[in-house]
């Protein structure tokens, strides 16, 4: 029985040793490559020692910016996404996730201690016997070239990655309400004028149909008025379909139920106006500051530190372990020192012949490495476009109010000429309901465009990731 311990004592021992192969063939990254590689691990000792805290919720969506609609429904939706949304609670149990994957791969640095027990029976020589046995193990590989540091420094990256992605999606769900929200007052907006221009037509079909019976208008102009109403009934349909979705699309956001969408408040569509400021040119910094941006830095870290990490699987695997196993054949005498059998002992493990793998590890973390510094150059030029083309859009939409704003005036001119004259008789209702219709029509694109500078205002909020400017 005894034997037969020392000999499960023994395969411990042996199976906690890992080996590792030399490669006499050398591959290389670019010159460019290897500098970065050392560059990170130079940062990696920098900014691992201790995992970064995470921020407040409401840090990362900044908003006092959102308070420049003076809206307090916007502000109310965007307080409530923030705490009920479902993709934002997933982002934060992501984070859970990485932080245990760091402790469990930080593990792997600190020595194992292992305790059993078992009774056991069998023969050796001489009359078969039972007994008991209780081993306690200890194993430590010892990290002389912070290989298991290298890797806990690597999951760490991606636990801080995570992070980053978490504060990627408040902001874009901040936006996405935002959005959302702008659009629904613009629907509001856009349907009380159709709902206007639907009265107009049907009030100039109603009056046609008068003057077709006595002959003055033609029944082709009877069935374009017809046309013309009808088609204001399916855009008004249209338009209320549209802001019905946006509503539930809304309710979404929030975490609230599509069902409740009845409750959903929102300001008047001539109240609702932004009171910031858009800078008309944004320091580089602010592009570096972004969540996506910072992320391909990490990743560009970790991959840098999986070269390291590939590299040093060549070196060989230097291992201590130690046991000691109580063993007896009456369970009271178990914890005697004459029934005791202790040992101490080390490895270096080596294997001779892998297949080629470490090689190709190494060329594989190389070929990662390379990706991500294109998908890090990838994401600061994007970075750049997005701003640049925020910018843009804001500055031509705010052109083009101004100029649809002088057309407006214009018509309004023109619509008052026409009262005028509809008082003194000269012309008939249905040609003042005519320009009232023409100027509904112009002040349905004024609103339309108004609207649509503010969603290119969220659109610039985004793309500097709820930044102060």
């Amino acid at each position: 029985m005894k034997k037969l311990l020392i000999v499960t004592l023994m395969l411990s021992f042996i199976t906690s040793n890992a080996g590792i192969a030399f490669s006499a063939e050398k591959t290389v990254l670019s010159a460019g490559a290897e500098q970065n590689v050392d560059k990170n691990s130079k940062k990696t000792k920098e900014k691992t020692n201790k995992i970064q805290p995470q921020k407040n919720k409401y840090e990362y969506i900044n908003l006092a910016w959102w308070e420049q609609f003076n809206d307090e429904y916007l502000n109310n939706y965007i307080i409530k996404a923030i705490e009920n949304n479902k993709d934002l609670k997933m982002a934060t149990l992501t984070i859970d996730e990485y932080y245990q994957n760091v402790v469990m791969q930080r593990a792997n640095e600190l020595p194992t201690l292992q305790a059993g027990f078992f009774p056991g029976y069998g023969k050796f020589i001489g009359p078969s016997s039972g007994g008991f046995g209780l081993p306690i193990i200890a194993n430590y590989e010892l990290d002389l070239f912070g290989k298991n540091h290298n890797k806990t420094t690597a999951v760490r990256k991606l636990y801080e990655a995570s992070i980053l992605d978490e504060q990627a999606a408040y902001i874009s769900i901040a936006s996405a309400v935002g959005s959302v929200y702008v659009n629904i007052v613009k629907l509001d907006a856009m349907i009380d004028i159709q709902e206007d221009i639907v009265k107009l037509r049907k009030e100039i079909f109603e009056i046609m149909s008068v003057s077709n019976a006595e002959g003055v208008v033609s029944t082709s102009d009877l069935v374009k008025a017809n046309k013309a109403y009808i088609s204001g009934v399916a855009d008004l349909t249209d338009l209320k379909k549209e802001r019905t979705k946006l509503l539930h699309q809304l309710a979404v956001l929030t975490g609230d139920s599509p069902n409740n969408i009845e409750e959903y408040k929102r300001c008047d569509y001539t109240k609702l106006t932004f009171s910031g400021v858009i800078p008309e040119t944004i320091n580089s910094d602010i592009i570096m500051k972004r969540p996506d941006y910072m992320k391909a830095e990490k990743m560009l870290e970790k991959a840098g530190i999986d070269v390291k990490v590939a590299r040093k699987e060549m070196l060989p695997t230097l291992s201590l372990g130690g046991g000691v196993l109580f063993n007896t054949k009456h369970l009271e005498s178990l914890f005697t020192t004459s029934n005791m059998i202790w040992g101490f002992g080390g490895s270096i493990m080596q294997p001779l012949f892998m297949g080629g793998k470490i090689k190709a590890n190494l060329k594989a973390k190389k070929i990662a490495y390379e990706k991500s510094l294109k998908n890090y150059e990838k994401t600061n030029l994007t970075s750049m476009q997005e701003v640049n083309d925020s910018l843009v859009s804001i500055n031509m939409d705010k052109e083009k109010l101004a100029k649809q704003k002088k057309i407006q005036e214009l018509e309004k001119k023109d619509f008052e000429l026409s009262q005028h004259k509809y008082n003194e008789g000269v012309i008939a209702k249905l040609d003042l309901n005519q320009m009232e219709e023409n100027l509904l029509s112009v002040n349905k694109m004024v609103y339309s465009s108004e609207f649509d500078c503010m969603i290119d205002y969220i659109s610039f909020y985004k793309a500097i990731a709820a930044q102060k400017v």
